[in-house]
């Protein structure tokens, strides 16, 4: 036990998405572009939503939360990344490993239950019309946005304890951008293969439940839509579709992933850009372009900091004057 801590490794070499040192520059200015629409487009919709009367509804609460947790599941490796293809030896302490993993699955798995409220809301919206704002209090909603990070909290500590003390002191090397447990688990000096057995159930079995769930509750609210013909009805099939298209690009990868784990890296390289990095900047798109509400809330936002800023500048000028 001694000589395993003693050769205990200290940290990580992060493969990255690439080898080529002349694809480096390109990914930099790609990927921190990305993560500037992320960073911008997701706190644009927050506060959208927190500045605007109108948008205090439980369906744009969650919305903030959802844009809220998109900057986290983003920002939790995105930035090590970016900052990665500017170096030749990329490397990760240990501790930061082990945190990346940790908050891999806690932001991962609240966006899912997250996900289930949001299509939760849309239930209660379209079938039960009459009792929505009884049921969608202000008290259930906070309720259902804790009840996420409780989830994800209790999720990402399963999986952090079949890993936190596997022995490692052999290979170093993550043939991925950040630390993801399937990968850094092979690398322990023993035979993982019921921990990783364990670990891809346990996310898999999350992610399944949430994607039948979900399909179940849009299926039912589809079928009650089908039956109205009004405006309303128009309007809330739009809705379901910008949330049908949110889950389908989330919880599409991580399936693939965990619950039908494929052997080739590349794929499962592409697949982790896509639900860390892409999915986060798609959201924000995805609810504007089709949300007439949101982006009147936009305009009505920009033009108050237009003005505001206008009466500053003019503010600024009366004192210039007065001084001279």
């Amino acid at each position: 036990m001694s000589e395993i801590n003693i050769s205990r490794v200290s940290e990580f070499v992060l493969l990255g998405l690439s080898s080529s040192k002349e694809l480096q520059p390109f990914f930099f200015v790609i990927f921190l572009l990305l993560y500037t629409g992320i960073l911008l487009g997701n706190i644009l919709i927050i506060l959208t939503v927190t500045s605007d009367s109108r948008l205090h509804t439980p369906m744009y609460f969650l919305l903030a939360n959802l844009s809220f947790t998109d900057i986290c599941v983003a920002s939790f490796a995105t930035p090590k990344m970016i900052s990665d293809f500017l170096v030749e030896h990329k490397t990760i302490s240990f501790e930061a490993c082990l945190a990346q993993m940790f908050f891999l699955h806690l932001f991962g798995s609240g966006e899912m239950v997250l996900l289930l409220s949001m299509a939760y809301d849309r239930y209660v919206a379209i079938c039960k019309p009459l009792h929505y704002m009884t049921i969608m209090n202000r008290r259930v909603c906070v309720i259902l946005v804790l009840n996420s990070w409780c989830v994800g909290l209790i999720h990402t500590t399963i999986q952090m304890s079949f890993a936190v003390n596997l022995p490692f002191c052999g290979p170093n090397q993550v043939d991925s951008f950040f630390c993801d447990l399937p990968l850094v688990t092979k690398l322990a000096c023993r035979d993982t293969y019921f921990v990783s057995l364990l670990i891809i159930a346990n996310s898999g079995f999350l992610s399944m439940i949430s994607f039948l769930l979900l399909v179940i509750s849009y299926t039912v609210i589809l079928n009650t839509v089908r039956k109205h013909s009004s405006a309303s009805m128009a309007k809330a099939h739009s809705t379901l579709t910008a949330h049908i298209t949110v889950v389908t690009l989330y919880l599409g990868p991580c399936i693939f992933i965990y619950v039908w784990p494929l052997n080739s890296y590349s794929v499962n390289k592409v697949l982790a850009v896509f639900y860390t990095i892409f999915t986060p900047i798609l959201n924000p798109v995805i609810y504007t372009l089709r949300n007439k509400e949101v982006i009147a809330a936009m305009l009505k936002l920009k033009s108050r900091y237009l003005k505001s800023g206008q009466v500053s500048a003019a503010i600024r000028n009366i004192h210039i004057l007065e001084t001279r």
